[in-house]
């Protein structure tokens, strides 16, 4: 796949280059196309300092840019990035609302292919929804992460049927394993013993990812060498610390914020949980897996076609902080039963979630979009 300038030029747009499930797809296909001769970038469009991830594009060779959004609706945003974006590229990835809003129709004003992925639910309705309507209008192909997520864009009127694809996001299997030199090296320097049993759960801190739950049903089992960590960072942070000095399990609740070693954090635990309201697909599911990990979560979006209940973990409905508590109950006094769970999940995980296949299937829809604009001209 070759344009007219001797390879594919890509910019992926995302609303900030923090550390999160979407942002990292994003850079682990830009890692991927840059490495194929791509000419890669990508858009950031939150204001400086740069989010935690712009290092590792630039260190994967990808450019970075930022168009910094304006307060509200930045309807000028759209025009400044069309016009920076012609005769620039041939095609623009954008991931999740924000991005959509302001790429799809820079894309449009650029002339130029766009592909649109949908990472999770995304509930907001009202104006919001009828200007990304408007927006999934103008795109190539719109990529849901699970039948789930692309149910709900399809009962949300996002996008044409016609243009609707799902492709499960993928985890590099080199950085998710088992790693018992790392799973003791991460507890040494948490200050956490090497027998103790270990909770933990990434992702940003704020009112849908739930942490509160978690942290109201895990609270009763932390004694007396119980711990549970706390990866990622967002509003909820305080808040959260104050919860756990009201549970008095402050001592036994660890905030770690944003950290880029998640794959040795992972190592140091023994069960994965996740409580979120809602979820398209979450990336961090299949790395917990593919690390051995048994998985605990709420039923939400795709997660239910990952985790087999009772073989690789056990969902719950959402909220109900008394299931929750009974499944880690569960896991904490048969560690054995986490040991095959874990195993269980990390063959699923290899056999169904590799970034080689999340990379392939983009790369084929990126031809088919491109090969379709190059025979209508």
């Amino acid at each position: 796949m070759v344009s007219r300038h001797g390879s594919v030029r890509v910019a992926h747009v995302l609303s900030s280059l923090h550390l999160g499930g979407q942002e990292r797809v994003a850079l682990d296909l830009a890692s991927y196309q840059k490495s194929a001769g791509w000419e890669v970038t990508a858009l950031s469009l939150a204001p400086l300092p740069e989010g935690l991830l712009a290092k590792d594009f630039r260190a994967a060779g990808v450019a970075v840019e930022t168009f910094e959004k304006r307060a509200g609706v930045d309807v000028a945003l759209a025009v400044r990035v069309g016009l920076w974006m012609r005769g620039r590229f041939d095609l623009v990835h954008t991931h999740n609302p924000a991005a959509l809003l302001y790429g799809a129709p820079a894309a449009a004003l650029a002339r130029i292919a766009c592909v649109h992925t949908k990472h999770g639910a995304n509930p907001r309705g009202g104006r919001r929804l009828m200007a990304n309507r408007l927006a999934g209008r103008l795109v190539d192909a719109f990529v849901a992460v699970s039948p789930e997520t692309a149910e709900v864009a399809r009962k949300r009127n996002e996008v044409a049927e016609s243009k609707l694809r799902v492709i499960a996001n993928g985890i590099d299997l080199e950085r998710f394993r088992p790693d018992p030199a790392a799973r003791d090296a991460t507890r040494a320097a948490l200050g956490i013993d090497r027998s103790a049993w270990v909770v933990g759960t990434v992702g940003r801190l704020a009112v849908e990812k739930n942490q509160s739950l978690l942290l109201r049903a895990i609270a009763p089992l932390l004694e007396p060498d119980g711990h549970i960590l706390l990866i990622g960072d967002g509003p909820l942070a305080e808040s959260l610390s104050a919860l756990a000095i009201e549970l008095r399990v402050e001592r036994r609740v660890h905030l770690l914020g944003a950290r880029p070693d998640v794959p040795a954090l992972l190592n140091a635990l023994d069960v994965f949980a996740l409580s979120s309201l809602t979820e398209g697909l979450p990336l961090v599911i299949p790395e917990a897996m593919a690390t051995g990990l048994p998985v605990v979560s709420t039923a939400v979006g795709g997660i239910a076609t990952v985790v087999e209940e009772g073989r690789t973990g056990f969902l719950v409905p959402t909220g109900d902080e008394a299931l929750l508590r009974a499944k880690l109950a569960a896991l904490q006094r048969d560690r054995e039963l986490g040991r095959a769970c874990g195993a269980r999940g990390r063959s699923a995980a290899i056999a169904r979630y590799t970034a080689d296949r999340m990379r392939r299937d983009y790369q084929e829809l990126y031809e088919r979009i491109l090969l379709q604009r190059a025979v209508g001209k």
